[in-house]
């Protein structure tokens, strides 16, 4: 009788075991696992040097989304320029300005937790990685002009394509985390930077042609951010609460 009392306990190990692998089957980090994950992308970006190329991907993806929102609003992309310190252009003619203008910083932090949710899908991830690969490939062919921008645009598909080389699925999805993370974070912290400038940038722009003060502009985009940062925690606990 001993003995039949003691297994309800084992049966109650089996299933937190269960639910452990479940998660990692799914991609999905644990709690602990996403804050260790979120500090060590939030140290990357602020190491020297070592922040740069990701923050080369917070730009290109600020400046894919100009471009993008320039195309879905009838106009034309000339082409984009990068530049080593993060910073980029998108030149392009019609469309709509406000649209545009808007989709940078608010597109950077979509596209980082889209990425997020890539890292969720272990099954897809060598896709994932393939795709943005080709994506950043596609986009310096079609509106890459300068070598710099072009010398950037092939640094960022090394970054997207070496991962590839890894063996183990659980490596991929959790560096291509980080990055989505990193992506997020440089797009909270980039917005912060208009508040200095004096008569440019997209706040500037978009506060002229709307009378809504710039720094508006700026807080939309900070509340984006912090929003796919949140919505990423709440995958996490959405996961572990099942």
């Amino acid at each position: 009788m001993l003995e039949h009392q003691q297994k309800p306990p084992r049966s109650t190990s089996r299933f937190s075991s269960s639910k452990l692998t479940g998660l990692a089957a799914s991609g999905v980090p644990s709690r602990g696992l996403f804050i260790i994950e979120l500090v060590v992308a939030l140290l990357i970006t602020r190491i020297p040097y070592l922040s740069v190329p990701f923050k080369w991907l917070e730009s290109y993806f600020h400046e894919l989304s100009h471009g993008i929102a320039t195309i879905l609003s009838s106009g034309v992309v000339s082409h984009i320029q990068l530049f080593p310190n993060g910073a980029g252009f998108c030149f392009s003619q019609g469309g709509s300005p406000m649209l545009i203008g808007f989709a940078g910083y608010f597109g950077a932090a979509c596209w980082g937790y889209l990425i997020y949710l890539l890292a969720t899908w272990p099954k897809g991830i060598r896709v994932s990685f393939a795709l943005l690969g080709a994506l950043v490939v596609l986009s310096g062919l079609l509106w890459g002009r300068d070598i710099l921008t072009l010398a950037i645009l092939a640094v960022l598909t090394i970054i997207l394509l070496l991962p590839l080389k890894l063996s183990q699925n659980k490596m991929l999805t959790q560096f291509l985390r980080i990055i989505g993370l990193m992506i997020m974070l440089n797009a909270l912290a980039s917005p912060t930077v208009l508040l200095g400038l004096d008569g440019q940038g997209d706040a500037v722009m978009l506060a002229e042609r709307s009378w809504i003060p710039a720094w508006i502009w700026v807080g939309l985009w900070l509340l984006t951010s912090a929003c796919a940062l949140y919505f990423a925690w709440r995958r996490v606990e959405n996961a572990a609460s099942r």
